[in-house]
């Protein structure tokens, strides 16, 4: 256990020199706290309950109301549920811009000779770099999540539309679709570091992972489904076995002696 503490350490005295990877863990998750609580404060007055009801499909609105809410209400935990997906692109790109780092950009700076020369197992040593990436993930994501639930407090008067805003689907998404899709974006991105020369090449490429939760944001949006909590359940449960085969074929793929000759 001390070596992978040792592990993170290095890692974030290292990557935090970088002024992009200060960027996107400071900025990119208030500017997601910011736009859904823009969006409530922008029609917590404006929305007439008369058209507001009429607007939303009947199982939309069966499955997000709870009795007591006004169509005006309904509209609101509507459009902020279609932000929920955007909170996800927090725990993937945060750690896909460290992880990305992590293994190639040590061999721009000469430092990962040394590193695999240790005596510290190749399990060890990824697990490291898996925390080292995830964790400032998810302290952004939770975060951003408090300052949003902490903002929607103040603008919102009804204590029926926060129970409401603030489900079992938020709890779900926020605190175990957050970890597991971070896991799988490092360990991708980890893959990605450990194949290819360029650091900016294995940021790029990457990105790859962020499609997905894109896609369930348009695809939300289209509404072509809803975001219920059985569905992010699901969605939980897949990314859970997606992690264990991603982490089994990173470890399988991070071979230290090919790696050694091959960028010599």
């Amino acid at each position: 256990m001390k070596k992978i503490i040792t592990i993170v350490r290095k890692e974030w005295a290292e990557v935090f020199k970088n002024r992009m990877v200060i960027f996107t863990v400071i900025f990119l998750p208030l500017l997601l706290t910011a736009i859904p609580l823009g969006v409530l404060y922008s029609v917590r007055s404006t929305t007439p309950a008369s058209s507001a009801t009429t607007q939303l499909p009947t199982d939309l609105t069966q499955s997000m109301c709870p009795t007591g809410l006004t169509g005006s209400d309904c509209m609101q935990v509507f459009l902020v549920s279609e932000f929920m997906m955007l909170f996800m692109l927090v725990p993937v790109a945060i750690p896909v811009t460290i992880a990305a780092y992590s293994i190639v950009g040590e061999k721009t700076t000469r430092s990962l000779e040394p590193l695999l020369a240790t005596p510290i197992t190749t399990a060890e040593l990824l697990v490291g770099k898996c925390l080292a990436a995830v964790i400032p993930a998810v302290l952004a994501t939770y975060l951003a999540y408090g300052i949003f639930a902490f903002g929607s407090w103040i603008i919102l008067a009804s204590k029926i539309l926060l129970t409401a805003i603030f489900d079992l689907r938020w709890m779900i998404a926020i605190f175990i679709v957050g970890p597991l899709i971070a896991v799988l974006a490092v360990a991708f991105s980890l893959m990605i570091s450990s194949r290819v020369n360029d650091p900016r090449v294995a940021e790029q490429i990457s990105m790859v992972v962020i499609l997905p939760v894109l896609a369930g944001f348009f695809g939300q949006v289209a509404g072509l489904f809803i975001l219920n909590a059985r569905l992010i359940l699901i969605v939980a449960i897949i990314l859970l076995v997606l992690d264990g085969v991603m982490l089994y074929l990173t470890t399988r793929v991070f071979q230290r002696e090919l790696i050694l000759t091959r960028w010599k």
